[in-house]
């Protein structure tokens, strides 16, 4: 899992990016009540703004951690938006994203730097 220094995550498999916010995003934001996600086969680059979660403080605008294109979106947020607040680094992912270049991993920040960052 690598970091983002805007608090998302990424989780990358056979090329393919699990995408959302981290744990301590989502404490400073508090409760998420809305989120708007990019369509399925939306093209992005990195660092370009892709969604925005609303919740009971701030909006909170979304950046993607890496260039390619959205492949699936999170469908269970609909009826459970809360996994975004009870587990934002696993159930509360946001998207998937099929990576343009795998070498922009080496661009984010691993789990202690991010933590150091935060701190």
């Amino acid at each position: 899992m690598k970091f983002t220094e805007s608090h998302e995550w990424i989780r990358v498999e056979d090329g393919i990016g699990m995408v959302g916010i981290t744990d301590h995003a989502q404490k400073e934001l508090g409760q998420v009540v809305f989120v708007e996600l990019p369509p399925v086969g939306k093209h992005v680059k990195a660092g370009e703004e892709i969604a925005v979660l609303e919740s009971t403080k701030a909006a909170a605008d979304i950046y993607a951690p890496v260039s390619g294109e959205i492949v699936e979106i999170n469908q269970k947020l609909n009826d459970f938006i809360h996994f975004i607040n009870a587990s934002a680094e696993s159930e509360g992912w946001l998207f998937k994203i099929k990576l343009h270049d795998p070498v922009e991993m080496d661009n984010l920040l691993k789990k202690e730097e991010y933590l150091n960052l935060v701190q």
